[in-house]
């Protein structure tokens, strides 16, 4: 689901007044958000939890999304997420003509929610997640497009930055990861007067990183953190929930290994300077947040390394 024109969002969020409860899928294509804009709530990653989400549901009214179901189907677990007698309800092609008749019909009167505006507060000390993820809410521009790829190092942006400055945020529209720094790379060139933000996990960015060529070459105003916590954390992850750990002691071991990416360790510092991009390195929450702010300032592509500890 693509939501992008506060219009609609806004009229699906008035039911909630009635009773109703807004979400919209795991990873919006595009999602317009920040301080003055309808809240949207988006459906858990996990399926547990989105299953959470929608307990005691008694109807679904699906606008421009699909069906919910969990992002990966696993193994002896439900992939369908509509709860036992819940019935689905698709408003078809013309969703915003529906909602806002629907919103007039249930809820005439009713003010959206819009989200108030807040920073978070700048933390000290070692990087990790929560933290650089408290820098980007507390520094990220107004009009900013955000390409978030950080995968489990992400885990804190969408609260850290709900209520800055109002900005569209960027997600992953299927099950590959790796388009990141290229969706970053295509909305700089789609909207040069808006700063683009590319949040990127480092395993991710290994598949497309010669996108910092083209940003270098075209000059493009993207700055790029990259998440680096030396490893897959996201495909562990997910190998653990599937249960694919094999038996054999140095069978677990390979398995660990092609999920590792600290032999060698990447530099990304090295790579994005190579490739034209000027770029630094930061280990506390000081320093990301003096690099960002400078990166922010200056035209042009930048890369900062947030070095930060895997999830768990």
């Amino acid at each position: 689901m693509c939501i992008r024109d506060r219009a609609p969002v806004a009229a699906a969020i008035r039911p909630a007044a009635a009773g109703a409860r807004v979400l919209c899928e795991t990873f919006p294509a595009r999602l317009e958000r920040g301080a003055g804009v309808p809240a949207v709530e988006r459906l858990a990653y996990l399926g547990e939890m989105a299953a959470a989400q929608l307990d005691g549901a008694r109807h679904i009214v699906l606008a421009g999304a699909r069906r919910p179901v969990t992002f990966f189907a696993y193994p002896d677990l439900p992939g369908d997420l509509v709860p036992d007698g819940c019935q689905v309800h698709d408003l078809g092609a013309d969703a915003t003509g529906a909602l806002t008749r629907l919103a007039d019909a249930i809820a005439k009167e009713a003010t959206p929610a819009l989200q108030v505006a807040a920073r978070p507060e700048i933390l000290s000390g070692a990087l990790t997640g929560e933290s650089a993820a408290a820098v980007i809410g507390a520094l990220l521009p107004e009009g900013a497009i955000v390409s978030d790829e950080a995968n489990t190092s992400g885990l804190w942006l969408p609260g850290a930055t709900a209520g800055a400055p109002p900005h569209d945020w960027l997600s992953l529209t299927g099950g590959a990861i790796g388009q990141g720094l290229p969706v970053a790379t295509g909305a700089a060139i789609a909207c040069p007067d808006r700063p683009v933000i590319g949040l990127e996990a480092d395993g991710s960015a290994m598949y497309t990183i010669s996108a910092l060529w083209t940003q270098a070459r075209e000059g493009l105003d993207v700055t790029t953190v990259v998440f680096n916590n030396g490893s897959y954390a996201i495909l562990s992850m997910e190998t653990t929930r599937v249960g694919a750990v094999p038996a054999p002691p140095e069978a677990g071991t390979i398995t660990r290994d092609m999920v590792d990416l600290s032999r060698p360790a990447i530099d990304f510092v090295a790579l994005a300077s190579g490739m034209g991009v000027p770029a630094s390195r930061a280990t506390t929450a000081e320093e990301l947040a003096t690099q960002f702010a400078k990166a922010l300032e200056e035209p042009g592509p930048h890369l900062i390394e947030a070095v930060v500890p895997p999830l768990g």
